[in-house]
């Protein structure tokens, strides 16, 4: 198949916007419950009206500091709620959200302002207003940016979240309503960048239409979970990726009760406490749990137990999946063993996740199919979905009655998906951005002459339209042997093993195909102490024989899976971290390829010295 196609299933007037789907969702009950705000150790209920109170307050405050209709207020900030209320009112106000990742420094903030020129940016404590100060300077905006602190703590002589919407008082709701109304399907709500794995950051605008249309048909494509009486989710990835506003939207919209963690810290307790009913989460955060189920396991001497339950999770999940495409389904020996498991073990596993959590959607980068079929066999249902900061959200998503493990799914309502001659993804629908920003040659670009996004990823459609992700088309590593090596399948499979925390490819014009490896710090001390070498450092362990032993069997079984020109032939242990921090990772934790190799050109010259003598 070389497209598939899913018709829109909810439209909206073409003079209508995001906002009005909150309205809607009060105006059916006032006071359901749609965020939890976490207090000491309880969590808060914020009802619809008090939300609405809220953000009315908040946008009269945006207004009566100068913002109109089209202008642009910017936000950096961890996820937390008073992200997603000031988000709201600056809809709320007729303006354009301008998500900035907490991460960022002041160079690229500097970037954003200059290119967005935001007359109003909200910051989440000193340290970052500090930054976007800094960043104003730079950008020879300093004069013209206000910046607004969400928290009262050290703000100092700065507008605070609270004294913005007192300073609105006078403003009339005719004057907001106006203001909020003037918004169509067709006008920018956002300006989101990309994360940058490659060049400058590009401003993708995205408009009402974008996140409505995805807003409402989502909870008709997936209702199984989204439509479930006291459904609730627990917010934790950046809400400057677009992913996590969509999904906001969704929840508005269908009345789901939303609840915020900005704190890696504190995500385990969150979940525990909360105790959402779906996730939305990246496949570090399926790695590290189920490294970390492991090597427990391993540690209180249950770790035979633990590989015969993860063995009969997968079996038990790959026959549901033969059963959706005619066959049989799971054996009887295979459903009573799968039974036991889900009485004595799987139940901790979900217990990992707060105890309710039966579906999670996993984006932003490839999820390993062994990892799908592990979290599904043990009561997790992952449904892998596709898209691009361009696409809104997921353009593509396994559904629950519609699941095929190792793809990412069907296209989402009003979606096209097609195969070009070169293997390339193309998308056209619903989702799709309104172009780049201030960028008219990058859009064009961008764009096939009949309106379909270039999305630059390799993939294929099955017979029944599932699409699968084969590689990036720039990612393509090309051996000197003229061998066209993807990445990303083997990084993944190099990934399951519990001491990798991360893995890049190499190899682009040389003879054979290379890895750089980093060691994931938790599971090191653990594995160390398991082999009578505690305190076991990051250097020391980039030599251990025994460390680089048990990294080349995760290099044995990812060889296993590839012609033997595709395999790794050789492989070096960094005594680094990847960190958004240190450059080598996206907020989303995706690996910046190009700004790996760039720093690590020495390693990856001692990998080849032996080759090229």
């Amino acid at each position: 198949m070389r497209e598939a196609i899913t018709e829109l299933l909810v439209d909206l007037p073409e003079t209508s916007n995001v906002t009005d789907l909150l309205l809607s969702t009060h105006d059916a009950d006032p006071q359901r419950t749609l965020y939890a705000v976490r207090d000491g150790s309880r969590w808060r209920d914020v009802s619809a009206a008090e939300f609405l109170q809220q953000v009315r307050a908040l946008a009269k405050g945006l207004i009566d500091a100068g913002i109109r209709p089209g202008d642009t207020v910017a936000v950096m900030s961890r996820t937390r709620y008073e992200w997603t209320l000031a988000d709201v009112a600056i809809w709320f106000a007729g303006a354009v959200t301008v998500p900035v990742y907490e991460t960022s420094s002041a160079h690229q903030v500097a970037w954003i302002l200059e290119d967005a020129t935001p007359a109003v940016v909200f910051v989440e404590d000193p340290h970052k207003a500090a930054t976007v100060l800094d960043a104003a300077e730079r950008a020879g905006r300093a004069a013209s940016t206000t910046v607004v602190q969400l928290t009262e703590e050290g703000a100092g002589g700065l507008a605070t979240l609270s004294s913005l919407s007192r300073s609105g008082d006078g403003v009339p709701d005719t004057v907001l309503e106006a203001a909020r109304s003037s918004r169509q399907l067709a006008d920018p709500a956002s300006i989101v960048y990309t994360s940058g794995t490659t060049g400058r950051p590009k401003g993708c605008v995205i408009t009402h239409g974008n996140f409505a249309l995805f807003g409402v048909n989502t909870l008709e494509f997936l209702p199984e979970f989204l439509k479930q009486e006291n459904a609730r989710t627990l917010m934790f990835l950046p809400l400057a990726h677009v992913l996590a506003r969509a999904v906001q939207v969704v929840c508005f919209t269908g009345g789901i009760t939303l609840a915020h963690s900005g704190s890696a810290a504190q995500l385990l307790e969150d979940l525990g406490t909360f105790r959402p009913t779906f996730l939305l989460a990246v496949p570090r955060i399926f790695e590290k749990i189920h490294a970390t189920a492991g090597q427990r396991a391993a540690d209180s001497g249950k770790g035979r137990l633990f590989a015969a339950a993860e063995r009969t999770a997968v079996a038990w999940s790959r026959a549901v999946d033969a059963r959706g495409r005619g066959g049989s389904g799971p054996s009887v020996p295979l459903r009573a063993a799968h039974a036991v498991f889900d009485r004595i073990l799987y139940p901790r596993l979900r217990a990992v996740f707060g105890g309710e959590v039966t579906y999670t959607v996993s984006g932003a980068s490839p999820l390993n199919e062994h990892l799908t079929h592990f979290f599904r066999g043990a009561g997790i249902l992952v449904e892998e979905g596709y898209g691009l900061t361009e696409s809104t959200a997921p353009c593509t998503v396994n559904t629950v009655n519609l699941t095929r493990v190792g793809t990412v799914g069907l296209p989402m309502p009003g979606t096209s998906i097609r195969i070009a001659d070169d293997g390339e993804v193309q998308v056209r629908g619903a989702g799709i951005f309104a172009g780049y920003h201030r960028n008219e040659t990058a859009t064009a670009e961008a764009f096939t002459d009949d309106g379909y996004f270039r999305t630059g990823d390799l993939g294929s459609l099955d017979e029944d339209g599932f699409l699968s992700i084969t590689g990036r088309k720039k990612d393509l590593i090309v051996t000197a042997g003229g061998k066209n090596v993807a990445p990303g399948p083997l990084e993944e499979k190099l990934r399951e093993h519990g001491l990798v925390a991360q893995a890049v490819l190499v190899g682009e014009g040389k003879p054979f195909v290379a890895a750089l490896i980093t060691l994931d710090r938790e599971t090191l001390d653990a594995w160390a102490s398991e082999h009578g070498k505690s305190g076991l450092g990051s250097a020391e362990a980039a030599t251990d024989p025994d460390v680089l032993a048990a990294v080349q069997t995760a290099v044995d079984a990812a060889n296993a899976t590839v012609s033997r020109a595709e395999q790794i032939r050789k492989f070096t242990l960094l005594d680094i971290e990847f960190t958004v921090e240190s450059g080598h990772l996206t907020p989303t934790l995706k690996v910046k390829r190009a700004a790996v190799v760039a720093d690590h050109v020495d390693a990856v010259a001692a990998l080849y010295g032996t080759a090229e003598r």
